[in-house]
């Protein structure tokens, strides 16, 4: 089987494609999980990213289900530490009409399974989402990478594929053609579309992000308000995001838009406020551009699947992504 795309999801995806016996080879334009898959903070957070019933709240919430068992079997096959929480999530409101709302989507929400109670954080009234988690992605990316190798997965990094065979028994590189009777999987992130005609248009959608080093547990919890979310991983780092940015694969980090994620931070957490951040970056979330909001995950062509169009929720959605794609795939 060959992957195109060695982010989370590709990774994942070939990790249980040899876990059932094929021979899989990846490949990447740069190294491995170095995109979306990197820039992500790692909330596994349906409370905060799904408003309604709909067919992504139900592959959501068994994602997230299945996190726990995923996040072990990875840690016992590759001996890599995973900072895996399932710590729940605030979601706050400044004034009542902003709680109004939440109330009301937090209705629309238990009809998918999404439960939330009421809560305070500090003086605001909010919800909270019991149920959310978070995960560090860069330690689920590295523990995916290891136990693809160690199992015999071929990694192919800084090796575009260029073109992929209509009937999906090839790909052609700049180095070679590479034919596989088994197929083809693209999992090529914001870049997919340009390898297949028959996906719609994938498109990114920039995102930055800031974090600072903390003591450990000074946010034990997700913090949410709109558009902005702070988490702090388990060392210390606390993530503060994000932007929704059309700026196509322009990588330069913008200034005015570091600086609104740091003014809503502060409002979230005072701590912040006048402190410069250690580090800031910017990513591409894979978006589809069309009117369906739900990732593309299954058979496309006579040998060609695809695991496409994650847009904000890639962490969340590997373990089901991976588990669909290894049920779909066969020699018949």
């Amino acid at each position: 089987m060959i992957v195109t795309g060695a982010g989370i999801i590709g990774l994942a995806c070939a990790w249980r494609l040899r876990q059932k016996g094929f021979k899989v080879t990846i490949f990447d334009a740069r190294e491995p999980a170095s995109e979306a898959s990197w820039a992500a903070a790692g909330m596994l957070a349906p409370g905060g990213e799904i408003d309604r019933d709909s067919a992504l709240a139900i592959l959501a919430m068994r994602s997230l289900r299945g996190y726990p068992d995923f996040v072990r079997e990875l840690g016992q096959d590759t001996g890599m530490p995973i900072d895996f929480r399932q710590c729940g999530a605030f979601e706050v409101a400044a004034t009542s009409e902003e709680f109004e709302a939440l109330c009301a989507k937090a209705e629309r929400q238990r009809a998918a399974g999404i439960e939330s109670e009421r809560a305070t954080y500090g003086a605001m009234e909010a919800r909270f989402y019991a149920a959310d988690a978070m995960v560090d992605p860069r330690q689920v990316n590295a523990a995916l990478r290891r136990a693809c190798e160690r199992m015999g997965c071929v990694v192919r990094a800084s090796e575009p594929v260029e073109e992929i065979a209509p009937d999906g028994t090839s790909v052609r590189t700049a180095r070679e053609t590479l034919f596989d009777d088994d197929g083809v999987l693209i999992a090529a992130g914001a870049w997919s579309s340009s390898l297949c005609a028959a996906l719609p248009p994938t498109k990114p959608v920039r995102g930055h992000l800031a974090a600072w080093s903390l003591k450990p547990g000074t946010l034990p919890s997700i913090v949410r308000r709109g558009h902005t979310y702070l988490l702090q991983r388990s060392g210390g780092t606390l993530i503060a995001g994000s932007s929704t940015e059309d700026a196509g694969f322009n990588r330069e980090i913008d200034g005015a838009v570091v600086a609104d994620i740091r003014e809503r931070a502060a409002k979230l957490l005072p701590a912040l406020a006048g402190v410069a951040p250690d580090q800031c970056w910017n990513g591409f979330r894979p978006a589809i551009d069309s009117a369906n909001a739900a990732p593309i995950i299954g058979k496309i062509g006579e040998r060609l699947w695809a695991a496409v169009g994650h847009y904000r929720n890639g962490i969340l959605l590997a373990p089901e992504t991976a588990k669909m794609i290894a049920a779909s795939i066969d020699r018949s």
